[in-house]
């Protein structure tokens, strides 16, 4: 057991005994006015801390509330002390708990005056009242409905957001595409991109996904195999081309990249690329290996791609020998002796 649970129930442990030793001495309603008395002391306090609060902040008007609150539980609490009176006591506890609910009430519907609270959701259309219809409809569940009153707005992001978790995927989709288009943020087209996938439209997926790669081009690679499974060899043989230039741009900052370079020249045939691609990052590999012998897995891998298989078995045994240290070390540092228990 750790200590938490063990001061969780030697707390319990205690409060239990203080309670039964009260009922013990002076019965039941004793217990029961030591209670009222805790919760009304201390409900007073933290409404009078709250008033000092909002007073300070120069919050007048919530200030009055508060400090109206705070008197009505001290009358309580002198009342719970003094025991007398008990009938106002409990129309103080009914007040409070009635209070409690219309707040949690209010809270449901933050953006509903007290009279929208009462209207249907139709009847907040009618009146033009989108903002409040679209809040009716959304707590209703009819999120298509929303999403109209969203669009009467120009909410395009709400509605998009509606249209969601109502399945219209497609028109979530166009909504985003709509947005970009409005605020030129490549974000919108990655959700356009994923609610065409959803919507099950690949080829408008891959549209927006091709769109997105434009401004974002690390994405081209991901274009190229939509493309090839919508088997659309042009446009992914494109996509594939544009990958290539782009991870060209980057092997020249980070060696680690000529890999990719050399795996998409091979898959565009040119292996004269290809092959120069992989001897620059087996360079790259083997000058990490001399800092990290992890990298002699990817030494063995360049390797590979150059066709030299018994150079490519060395540095795999050379991974080998590196990776059983580790396994070694590991098992040495797990197996500490058991501590004596004194």
């Amino acid at each position: 057991m750790d200590k938490l649970k063990a001061y969780i129930i030697g707390f319990l442990i205690a409060v239990l005994a203080i309670a039964g030793f009260i009922v013990h001495e002076w019965g039941w309603i004793k217990l029961l006015q030591v209670i009222l008395a805790i919760g009304f002391v201390g409900f007073t306090l933290a409404l009078l801390f709250f008033t000092g609060l909002s007073l300070y902040a120069e919050s007048w008007k919530y200030g009055a509330v508060l400090a109206i609150l705070t008197a009505v539980a001290g009358y309580g609490s002198y009342l719970v002390l003094t025991w007398q009176k008990l009938e106002i006591v409990g129309g103080i506890i009914a007040f409070f708990a009635l209070l409690f609910a219309l707040g949690i009430w209010y809270i449901s519907e933050p953006d509903l005056s007290i009279a929208d609270r009462f209207r249907s959701a139709e009847k907040l259309e009618r009146m033009g009242k989108y903002k409040q219809a679209a809040r009716k409809y959304e707590k209703a569940g009819n999120y298509e409905k929303a999403a109209e009153m969203y669009l009467k707005l120009g909410w395009l992001e709400s509605a998009a957001w509606a249209y969601e978790k109502a399945g219209k995927y497609e028109k979530a989709a166009e909504l985003y595409e709509e947005l970009y288009e409005k605020e030129k943020d490549t974000y919108y087209l990655k959700e356009a991109h994923e609610y065409w996938k959803k919507a099950g439209n690949m080829e408008r997926a891959a549209k927006a996904l091709e769109r997105y790669a434009e401004e974002e081009p690390w994405f081209w690679e991901d274009v190229a195999k939509l493309y090839e499974e919508l088997g659309n060899e042009e446009k992914a043989r494109e996509a594939w081309e544009k990958a290539l230039e782009y991870y060209q741009k980057e092997a020249e900052e980070e060696g680690v990249f000529w890999e990719d370079v050399g795996n998409i020249a091979r898959k565009l045939g040119n292996e004269d690329l290809a092959r120069e691609a992989y001897q620059k990052f087996l360079e790259y590999c083997l000058k990490e290996a001399e800092e990290d012998p992890m990298w002699w897995k990817h030494v063995a891998e360049a390797y590979e791609y150059l066709g030299e298989k018994e150079k490519a078995e060395e540095a795999r045994k050379k991974y080998e020998e590196y990776r059983q240290r580790i396994i070694k070390a590991n098992e040495e540092t797990s197996n500490f002796p058991e501590e004596n228990g004194e």
